[in-house]
């Protein structure tokens, strides 16, 4: 099993929507999260036209799209991006891609790109993405306590952080 990641193309717009509006992936994505087709289209055209600001990256398996990740520099004078839309596609669940498409991302944001922090918020609801986020190398950072209106209720978003040289660690 081969896992790549590569800038989102044209091409890449239907599996993007289809994804992101899976029944067993749409739930775990901020609710305030444009998932339209259109909205698609803006995203990958965006991360074409920037991508030292924004980029749309789809992993693959064996050439197969199987998930995405957005990425958005938050602090430029820091260097910080905050990475969004974290999505697996459930048939390539609990085979390690996400693992290994977490660490091509942040090779190439902090190798490549220049990033020395990423972080990301999740749902506290989300045990899934929050096991993926420790196991990947990020430091749980803490909790907005009760923070988002997530269906009828309120649900917590816990913190993640991953700066350059936790990239450095892992590698040795």
């Amino acid at each position: 099993m081969t896992v790549a990641i590569r800038r989102a193309q044209v091409d890449d717009v239907a599996f993007l929507h289809a994804l992101t509006n899976h029944e067993d992936v749409d739930r775990y994505l901020a609710a305030r999260r444009d998932r339209s087709r259109e909205a698609m289209e803006e995203r990958v055209a965006r991360s074409r036209q920037e991508p030292e600001r924004y980029g749309c990256i789809v992993f693959e398996v064996d050439g197969i799209p199987a998930g995405t990740v957005t990425y958005e520099r938050v602090n430029q004078r820091s260097a910080i991006a905050e990475l969004t839309c974290l999505a697996v596609h459930p048939t390539f669940r609990g085979r390690g891609v996400a693992i290994e498409a977490a660490a091509l991302v942040q090779r190439h944001l902090i190798g490549e790109l220049g990033f020395h922090r990423l972080q990301l918020e999740v749902y506290g609801f989300n045990d899934r993405a929050i096991a993926h986020a420790a196991h990947a190398g990020f430091v749980r950072e803490g909790v907005r306590r009760r923070a988002y209106r997530h269906g009828d209720g309120w649900v917590d978003g816990v913190l993640f952080g991953f700066v350059a040289e936790d990239l450095d660690a892992a590698a040795s």
